[in-house]
């Protein structure tokens, strides 16, 4: 189990590759959560690249997450303009790097919303 990483939960993120279709997997933290959704960030530290796990959750939008040891399946979408509006100063709120991130690059960093799909 790992620890919270700036007070964020760790999920692990399952994503099918986009080019190769195989099973990938990584670990992000959770900004904001709920019985309904877990938000990700896109943000690869302020890179001007889309993180991998992003891409391929363009083009397979069905995943899976890990969450405490216990599997859930997502449909998973970028958030809105304006969700994200919403969303943003919670996601820094819980986190300020996210805001450094987003200084450091011209992209405007995707939040992603993993909307849990039942058992």
């Amino acid at each position: 189990m790992l620890a919270n990483p700036f007070g964020m939960p760790v999920v692990e993120l399952r994503t099918v590759g986009r080019k190769s279709g195989q099973p990938r997997s990584c670990y992000l933290t959770s900004p904001v959560h709920d019985e309904q959704r877990v938000v990700l960030v896109a943000s690869k530290g302020g890179d001007d690249r889309d993180p991998d796990w992003y891409r391929n959750l363009r083009a397979t939008p069905e995943a899976e997450l890990v969450i405490v040891g216990r599997r859930r399946k997502v449909r998973a979408r970028t958030a809105t303009s304006a969700e994200k509006a919403v969303l943003w100063p919670q996601i820094t709120a819980a986190y300020k790097g996210y805001a450094n991130y987003q200084k450091r690059t011209s992209r405007d960093i995707p939040v992603v919303i993993c909307e849990l799909l039942g058992e």
